[in-house]
């Protein structure tokens, strides 16, 4: 569905209140010479005395003040004096209620903490503790790992835990709360195509999914709620779009069954590649009707290749070339410029290694990816041109996908100037994730747009986004012309050697500011599969993602 759209009923439900108690124990490396129980820095007066006017401290931390800090909110912690914790942070208004919340709602007694070792102004600590709930009530132990970090505070340069939601678990981001109860949602038991059970365990990167398939479909595909505690997403929370987390399960509820379209060879091939790929992720679909067919994460902790937002460097180029194929600013065949430089709204725009091909054609500045061929076009179209062949061609950025779990379905912003000739390279505001660009070579394979789905439609009625035109068969020929061409000749060629059938393919970079090497793309199609993948970090396309993308095109529809 689109990033709009989220099933919250989960949220309504609330447990009962009980006590809890903390316990800190002393004996971490760094912190093992102060004792945390007593009034330590709480207590200490930080005023000058009579009329002297003390100065502000700053500079770097000192160890003494780093540790001092961390046993002064571990202190308060452990005793439930949330309100001295709080105090011992930069945001007590952000830190009471979670601190309150960690005992009420999540009903996490009998804690545990246990500092490690300094690492510069960071002091990370273990927890351990009792989680309660349920009727007739149940018990687990609970067991993570979490870090704080020290700041000086500006106006008087007193030293203070810097609050972030993540201090009191990792798995929550500012805004997110812990809850333990009825888990409101039912679980559910996701399938895959063949019928076999799809697993976190086997597959790591559905973890995110599968917490999605259950808020959407756990009410309605049989099965009976238990008792967990879990992350539940704030409205305000940086990852509002996710879905709510199960951290622990204290009785299990009976699970309903979910169809997928996923491939279990494919999805374990696409988890395969991402493990060999730091900040990798890939997607695979079918290009005749939307069907998702697998999709991994290098990270499984975020669900990139669905709810990415990234912009797709030269990828992106075989949406341009579509619009300037259908205004006949450029064609197959025709010569088409390729300089080494060209400006437009005050912004010198050059090629990579500043290569120029002379007396060439649109199919070879395409398969070269020459960013000039494209940028000399900005002159001769309207703002909101390439917004509109996007959303009506491509089907992107209208954000009314419905997949079965929230997705980012991509942004091609109205821009001007400098900007708008940036997005037609693919830099500017565009964002795309592996799901939005191997929907891209799917609507060319296909001739035209069909939603990408994890859940057949028909398991709930829902209506699958189209778009409102397609393109003509001149433009759709010429099309798979340059990616067959880039796939067989081009900056594509590498990774494609020995993909056989019908082929056609794409390379990107996207240069990222404060990165030392661009992110890597590459989408395309192989018969009646289209994949996309990106390797953030990774340097050019055709060398990072492309192998990723090829390998999974091989094993064909798996």
């Amino acid at each position: 569905m689109g990033n709009r759209r989220r099933v919250v009923e989960r949220r309504r439900t609330r447990p009962a209140v009980i006590g809890g108690v903390v316990a800190v124990v002393v004996g971490g490396a760094g912190l093992g010479g102060y004792a945390l129980y007593g009034g330590g820095a709480a207590a200490e007066d930080h005023t000058s005395a009579g009329n002297r006017t003390k100065s502000v401290k700053s500079g770097p931390l000192s160890a003494t003040e780093v540790t001092t800090a961390a046993r002064t909110f571990l202190t308060a912690w452990q005793r439930g004096d949330v309100t001295a914790a709080a105090a011992a942070t930069d945001d007590p208004a952000a830190a009471k209620p979670l601190l309150t919340g960690y005992t009420k709602d999540a009903r996490i007694g009998g804690v545990t903490l246990t500092p490690g070792a300094r690492q510069g102004d960071k002091v990370p600590f273990t927890v351990k503790g009792t989680v309660t709930g349920g009727t007739p009530e149940v018990s687990k132990p609970l067991s993570y790992t979490s870090a704080l970090t020290v700041t000086r505070r500006a106006a008087d340069g007193v030293p203070l835990v810097a609050w972030h939601s993540a201090v009191v678990h990792p798995g929550l981001q500012d805004g997110d709360t812990l809850v333990t109860g009825a888990a409101g949602t039912p679980p559910v038991k996701a399938l895959d195509r063949d019928g076999g059970e799809l697993t976190a365990k086997e597959y790591p990167s559905l973890r995110p999914v599968l917490d999605g398939l259950r808020e959407k479909y756990g009410k309605t595909a049989g099965g009976r709620a238990g008792v967990e505690l879990r992350v539940v997403r704030g409205k305000q929370s940086k990852a509002k779009d996710a879905s709510d987390t199960t951290l622990l399960e204290l009785s299990e509820g009976t699970p309903g069954t979910v169809e997928t379209t996923l491939s279990p060879s494919l999805q374990a091939a696409a988890e395969a590649q991402v493990k060999k790929r730091a900040r990798s992720s890939v997607v695979v679909t079918r290009p005749s009707t939307g069907e998702i067919l697998a999709f991994a994460n290098a990270d499984p902790g975020f669900n990139t290749a669905f709810l990415g937002s990234l912009a797709p460097g030269s990828t992106m180029k075989v949406i341009t070339a579509s619009l300037l194929i259908e205004k006949d600013l450029a064609a197959v065949d025709k010569p088409h410029p390729c300089p080494k430089f060209f400006t437009y709204g005050h912004w010198k725009f050059q090629n990579d290694d500043k290569f120029e091909i002379k007396d060439g054609t649109f199919k070879a500045s395409f398969a070269r990816s020459c960013n000039t061929a494209f940028i000399s076009r900005a002159p001769k179209l309207k703002d909101d041109d390439l917004t509109k062949q996007a959303q009506q061609v491509f089907g992107l950025g209208r954000d009314d996908w419905a997949i079965g779990v929230p997705t980012f379905d991509g942004a091609v912003p109205v821009q001007s100037q400098a900007q708008m000739a940036a997005s037609l390279i693919g830099q500017g505001g565009v964002r795309m994730n592996p799901l939005n660009m191997a929907s891209v070579s799917a609507t060319v394979q296909a001739g035209a747009f069909h939603q990408p789905y994890l859940v057949d439609p028909s398991v709930d009625g829902r209506t699958l986004a189209t778009a409102p035109r397609t393109m003509s068969a001149d433009t759709v020929g010429q099309l798979r012309e340059l990616m067959a061409y880039t796939a067989a000749s081009g900056t594509a060629a590498q990774a494609m050697a020995g993909v056989g059938g019908d082929t056609g393919a794409k390379t990107g970079s996207a240069e990222v500011d404060g990165q030392e090497k661009p992110n890597g793309w590459f989408t395309a199609y192989r018969g009646d599969l289209a994949a996309a993948g990106v390797v953030q970090q990774g340097g050019h396309g055709g060398e990072t993602a492309g192998p990723m993308v090829a390998a999974l095109l091989k094993l064909g529809d798996g």
